[in-house]
């Protein structure tokens, strides 16, 4: 599925949740890898404010694109920042929605 960049040099950016390894499988706690780089990944809650609208994001970031230490509250800059639109189907019921992915989510503006 194509992917779609977002722009948010003009937004303001806090973390609101520390980053958490993203899991492949929570029973067995294996943890997802980029498939091109084979780092870590990992989901950051984001708080992105801009033109008077502030919306809470999960992204997707490889481990080696966040810095240690960060945490709720903190300003960040956000890196390559794209949404991908998925679909799947699990017992049944079809479920949709739209994914998020950074290259590096930096600390400071």
């Amino acid at each position: 599925m194509p992917s779609f960049k977002i722009d948010v040099s003009t937004a303001v950016v806090f973390v609101a949740t520390a980053p958490t390894p993203k899991l492949v499988n929570k029973q067995t706690g294996e943890i997802a890898v980029d498939r091109e780089t084979g780092a870590q990944l990992a989901t950051v809650g984001l708080l992105i404010s801009d033109e008077g609208e502030g919306n809470l994001y999960q992204v997707t970031v490889p481990s080696t694109g966040l810095p240690e230490g960060l945490a709720p509250g903190m300003p960040v800059t956000v890196v390559g920042l794209k949404a991908r639109d998925w679909e799947n189907e699990f017992n049944g019921q079809k479920r949709h929605g739209i994914s998020f992915r950074a290259a590096a989510v930096t600390a400071g503006v």
